[in-house]
């Protein structure tokens, strides 16, 4: 199968899950990265969370989405996640290193983790609007670019996607 390029869009799922065989592990830290998607409702914001485990499986980096609670429209899971372990290892490159998301990273967020050097992505739901890791766009594994990533797609995904479910569907007005 030809794998797609960006400007082919592609079905969530057809490809990524049938080319990676997860890791017994990805599970448990994809609990990690749930409890911190938890911490986002505190704040009304979307429930989205990441960590980043560093090469020996110890977590160095924690995120959830911020956005409302900063005014931040920076302040993603991932991106407060790399910041943290970049902080931790005292440097930006982050070699050797897995980011685990609850939901398929955005463009944004792609590019972070392209630009910090972060070999491997491991996510949950997919973004069906704006992800960048296979379901509109292709980033993370774009040929054309000087780094790419691994990923490893649809770990917890009914769990991940159906935190998000409830969130909006919490805050939908009903229709008369």
């Amino acid at each position: 199968m030809t794998e797609p390029t960006t400007s082919q869009p592609v079905a969530p799922g057809s490809y990524l899950v049938a080319r990676r065989a997860r890791q017994p592990h990805h599970e448990q830290w994809m609990r990690q990265a749930l409890m911190q998607a938890r911490q986002a409702l505190e704040h009304a914001d979307v429930p989205i969370g990441a960590i980043v485990v560093d090469a020996h499986g110890e977590v160095i980096g924690r995120g959830y989405n911020q956005r409302e609670a900063h005014q931040d429209p920076t302040a993603h899971a991932e991106v407060i996640a790399l910041r943290e372990a970049a902080r931790v290892t005292g440097s930006w490159r982050l070699d050797g290193c897995t980011l685990v998301v609850t939901l398929e990273p955005c463009l944004m967020c792609a590019g972070a983790i392209l630009l910090a050097r972060v070999p491997t992505v491991v996510f949950g739901a997919w973004e069906e609007k704006m992800g960048a890791a296979g379901s509109v766009y292709d980033t993370l594994r774009d040929a054309k670019l000087p780094v790419r990533a691994e990923v490893y797609s649809g770990v917890l995904e009914e769990e991940c996607a159906d935190l998000l479910t409830d969130f909006f569907v919490g805050r939908r007005e009903p229709r008369p």
